[in-house]
């Protein structure tokens, strides 16, 4: 090699090793100025770690106690101090224990407290079961036009036997055309649209 060479070579090196230092001291100051920060990010990201592990471990706790609390409602159902439990462990299965209890027992005050359920389900189920238990065909119509009602036919179906049983046909009629064909419930519908003809 010759020397000329070797300049070139000791000058790149130079510039290599210039550029490393280069970036290690903007890395420094970077570091130095956003230590404060990076610092609680991680601080924060291993809090929220711990919290969800506590949020979740605290879950499956209450989830355990709640099922446990329901084992022993199932058998004494009027256990005032359980009920009171299953109630502050998760006010949802509660709502459902008291929706099954108020079917077995057709206790129509219940269903009605049930009506405001936050619980999937329970508050349209109560809400029909309210209505079916009053034989009202403005309640059963206020029902079948709620939004997402699960017995909307059922509900229909039953109001028109009421309004046939009242012997006003053209009513009853009416309430059965709302129904559509693809109802599980259209071939009773065709009954009861024969139901009374004249």
């Amino acid at each position: 090699m010759s020397l000329k060479e070797n300049i070139e070579m000791v000058k790149e090196e130079l510039n290599s090793e210039e550029k490393f230092f280069e970036k290690a001291v903007i890395t420094e100051r970077f570091v130095k100025k956003y230590k404060n920060l990076m610092i609680g990010a991680v601080v924060a990201i291993i809090v929220i770690v711990i919290a969800n592990v506590v949020i979740d471990s605290n879950k499956a706790t209450t989830v355990k106690e709640a099922n446990k609390t329901l084992a022993i409602l199932l058998l004494n159902p009027s256990d005032e101090n359980t009920q009171t439990i299953m109630k502050n462990l998760s006010p949802a299965l509660f709502d459902v224990w008291s929706y099954s209890q108020a079917v077995v027992n057709k206790d129509i005050q219940t269903m009605k407290g049930l009506q405001t359920s936050k619980a999937t389900l329970i508050g349209d189920l109560a809400t029909y079961e309210v209505a079916s238990q009053s034989a009202d065909v403005q309640e059963l119509n206020d029902y079948a036009m709620r939004q997402g009602a699960i017995y909307k036919d059922l509900a229909v179906v039953q109001s028109a036997i009421i309004l046939l049983n009242k012997n006003e046909i053209d009513k009853a009629h009416n309430e059965l055309h709302k129904v559509s064909q693809q109802s599980p419930l259209s071939k009773v519908v065709l009954a009861l649209l024969h139901y009374g003809v004249k």
